[in-house]
């Protein structure tokens, strides 16, 4: 069942948003923001098939036969949405509840379609309806980057299975193993052992596969000496886990310690720096003066972390592009990275709660390097 309090309080964030910007009325089609603002979990999939309207003092939702009855399940007969399943084009449901709300400006959020907006602006018209019809410019985006209470802890639950699952993967890996029979049985663990879902295609990248950022598990198969860069997460209630950890299959060289302490010194010291008021640029500069003054710098071009939620990747994020100061409440990854063509990869990933005091991991799996006795 939906957390009331905290929806409310979410809805609550929107509407002062609204009274600032001279808001009458905000329309929403993004199952991410709509899963945040309902907080009806487990009930929305791919297909754009619900439509919600805010107003000062209602709100609307309409959707269609497939997902009523489990909105009606997991929000309740009391709940303060107002939904409905009628059998009308989304553009006009919209138009008709403007109409009749006598809203004049009406926030439409930026991930609509063109085709939707057309059709909205068409139907207005259609019914006799003068409104302006502004984007909303990223204002949910925003608001979702900062977590409540019940968000963190749906990662932090997530977490705990990928920290089980990793704990369980370094027990299977033997020579021989492709890496898509190690990810199979990963992503397997994560499923049976209180995942919903994954969070994204689980990354299983051994020996020079490993120094491709986002290689894709494939028949290679795993031998002693190799680097396995592990890239994985879950699903719990709608929210994401997101971990990397890089094992040794067998006694790593000395240029693999190496390497493996510079990524770690990177992460560590860029986590030391991460809390409430930091700039995100500059957390990800210090990742890359560690590693360019070993030596690396060429070999690390991808951004320090990302905000993680309801999807993988979220505001805010610590790379050369983000100038604003992180948010208290932000969950954020922090995974450095060092990749050597034709040898290995090594990336060392956690993610957690930014606060005013710093920064905490829900990341329980160590950082020291982990080797696998073959």
């Amino acid at each position: 069942m939906a957390d009331k309090k905290a929806c409310a309080e979410r809805v609550e964030r929107l509407r002062s948003i609204m009274r600032e910007r001279g808001y009458d009325a905000v329309i929403l089609r993004n199952n991410p923001d709509l899963r945040w603002l309902t907080g009806a979990e487990r009930t929305f999939d791919d297909e754009v098939a619900h439509t919600a309207l805010v107003t000062a003092d209602h709100l609307f939702l309409h959707t269609d036969s497939r997902y009523y009855n489990t909105f009606i399940e997991h929000l309740g007969t009391d709940t303060a949405w107002e939904i409905d399943q009628d059998i009308v084009d989304p553009a006009d449901w919209a138009a008709e509840h403007v109409r009749d709300a006598h809203a004049r400006v009406v926030a439409v959020e930026d991930t609509a379609t063109l085709a939707f907006y057309d059709a909205f602006e068409a139907s207005l018209a259609a019914h006799s309806v003068a409104a302006l019809t502004p984007r909303l410019h990223g204002d949910l985006v925003r608001l979702r980057a900062v977590k409540d209470a019940e968000e963190a802890a749906l990662m932090r639950a997530a977490q705990k299975v990928t920290d089980a699952a990793f704990r369980h993967i370094c027990g299977y890996i033997k020579p021989g193993q492709t890496e898509q029979e190690i990810r199979a049985e990963l992503e397997n663990y994560m499923l049976s052992h209180g995942g919903d879902g994954l969070s994204f295609g689980t990354i299983i990248a051994s020996g020079p596969n490993g120094a491709n950022p986002h290689a894709q598990p494939g028949p290679r198969k795993v031998q002693r000496g190799d680097m396995i860069v592990m890239d994985y997460g879950c699903v719990v209630s709608d929210y994401h886990s997101d971990m990397t950890r890089t094992v040794c299959l067998g006694e790593p060289s000395d240029e693999q310690c190496h390497v493996y302490d510079v990524v770690r010194q990177a992460h560590e010291e860029c986590a030391a720096m991460a809390k409430a008021g930091a700039i995100g640029k500059d957390v990800y500069d210090h990742s890359v003066k560690v590693i360019s003054d070993a030596g690396y710098g060429d070999c690390y071009k991808h951004g320090l972390g990302h905000g993680v939620g309801i999807e993988i990747h979220e505001e805010p994020n610590f790379n050369r592009r983000n100038f604003d100061p992180i948010p208290a409440g932000a969950v954020i990854t922090i995974e450095p990275g060092i990749y050597l063509p034709g040898k290995f990869g090594i990336r060392l990933e956690d993610f957690g709660l930014v606060t005013e005091e710093g920064y905490e991991p829900f990341t329980e799996s160590p950082h020291e390097l982990t080797v696998i006795s073959c």
